[in-house]
């Protein structure tokens, strides 16, 4: 991730569980593209969508930059909040005072929980066969 000017777009990159988003935020209207489809269009929930802006309404950008981004892997929320954390660190590479803001708010932080691997004598990865006393 280097250093652009802020006249520029910054890029950066959100992971989530098995999914994993990359992010380019420019100056302009506010619009938000997710895989070539319109937010809302792409994330059919409000909760979805208000995730995915909320590190641009937590600086008070949401109308002056625009969000485009690719997004693979896992399940539909799992890439919003890879886009969320990608927009969130786009954002700090666009102006390094955001940091403090977007840090506080959480949306800095990676959420490191995945899914955990099956073992050997079990059926999942905690799930064991039924046990019978007789």
């Amino acid at each position: 991730m280097t250093k652009i000017s802020k006249t520029d777009m910054n890029r950066a990159v959100g992971r989530r569980k098995r999914a994993s988003a990359r992010v380019q935020i420019s100056k302009g209207t506010g619009k938000v593209v997710i895989n070539g489809q319109d937010i809302k269009t792409f994330l059919p929930y409000f909760e979805w969508q208000e995730l995915v802006v909320a590190p641009l309404k937590a600086i008070g950008k949401e109308k002056d930059l625009d969000v485009s981004a690719l997004a693979q892997g896992g399940g539909k929320k799992g890439q919003a909040t890879s886009v969320q954390l990608g927009i969130a660190r786009a954002l700090v590479l666009w102006n390094e005072e955001f940091r403090k803001t977007l840090k506080t708010l959480g949306f800095l932080t990676r959420d490191p929980r995945i899914k955990e691997r099956k073992k050997p004598g079990l059926k999942k990865a905690r799930r064991a066969a039924q046990w019978s006393k007789r």
